[in-house]
């Protein structure tokens, strides 16, 4: 026991030594991390975190729903309500959607199958009438001496005569109704009533012109010089219907350069056949009776130059009028 405790009194003793020669360092700093640095990467948040929300008004507090609803009878309710209704006007009349903006189609299939029909015609009266087609063409073109007898032989065929005579009005018609419309002499008037116009102005100008030089040549005993003259005159229609069609047809489907160069064409041919009609009338006439050339001319701006004229001025007016 004794032993014991001396040994614990000498371990007490020892321990309190020991502590007593550790004091506490002073001298040791502990010194701050200066590797460590600021984020630079790192950028302020611009996101607003409560962003404001935007609220529809309630349409039931709309100024309009001031009544009391509940009071109201079902019907008129049902009413109320169609009334009221923000997607659908129902208390406005009916209306049709984009009535105004209806696409007008106007097309030339009408046209396009006229000209068909025009050639079908032309190429039957050839097939009908061969004999007839052949004698005009050498008559026209002076291919033959017999001229007297080729000329008796056409007089003797009407039927043919009369339906080229038509062909020429129909033809020729159309070409001046293309030139009107192209031009936009009459832009509104209809393009068929037009055609008709034209259609009825030749068949006038030409039955007026027959008759007259008929009755003139009964009234001055000239009948065989007027007929001449008439026939003359017919000649030179039937083979301008002829050789027009080809032009009508381009007239009708081309525009720019190529119109312009076809309408002069046009326009070259239809001179030139005047003049030859001219020259062929003024050789037919002398050699029945004596016509100086200066008297000749002088009929021709009166009865040839002067009534085309007027119908041209009169045309002008009656557009100017309906338009």
């Amino acid at each position: 026991m004794k032993r014991f405790l001396a040994s614990v009194f000498i371990f007490s003793l020892f321990t309190s030594g020991i502590a007593a020669q550790s004091p506490l360092d002073t001298a040791r700093v502990v010194a701050a991390d200066t590797l460590l640095k600021k984020d630079s990467i790192q950028i302020k948040d611009t996101i607003l975190q409560d962003l404001p929300v935007s609220r529809m008004p309630d349409s039931l507090l709309h100024p309009k729903f001031s009544k009391e609803w509940g009071a109201l009878p079902a019907a008129e309710l049902q009413k109320e309500l169609m009334n009221q209704n923000i997607y659908f006007n129902f208390s406005q009349p009916l209306t049709r959607p984009h009535a105004e903006k209806v696409r007008q189609v106007r097309g030339n299939d009408l046209l396009f199958y006229y000209l068909i029909f025009l050639l079908l015609t032309l190429g039957t009266l050839k097939t009908l009438f061969p004999k007839y087609f052949s004698d005009l063409f050498r008559l026209f073109f002076r291919t033959t001496l017999k001229q007297k007898q080729i000329r008796e032989q056409l007089i003797q065929t009407p039927v043919p005569s009369l339906l080229l005579n038509v062909f020429f009005v129909l033809t020729a018609g159309l070409y001046a109704c293309l030139l009107v419309k192209h031009f936009k002499l009459a832009p509104e008037t209809e393009f068929w009533y037009l055609y008709m116009l034209s259609c009825a102005g030749l068949s006038a100008v030409y039955f007026i012109k027959f008759i007259g030089l008929k009755i003139s040549g009964w009234i001055f005993n000239m009948q065989d010089a007027a007929d001449s003259y008439i026939f003359i005159v017919f000649v030179i229609n039937k083979m301008l219907g002829i050789f027009l069609m080809p032009f009508v047809l381009m007239l009708a489907y081309t525009d720019g350069n190529v119109y312009s160069f076809v309408f002069f064409l046009s326009f070259a041919l239809i001179g030139v056949m005047l003049l030859y009609r001219f020259l062929l009338s003024f050789a037919a006439v002398k050699s029945q009776i004596k016509l100086s050339p200066f008297h000749f001319f002088i009929y021709l701006c009166a009865f040839e130059i002067a009534p085309l004229l007027i119908i041209y001025k009169g045309l002008l007016l009656f557009f100017n009028i309906t338009a």
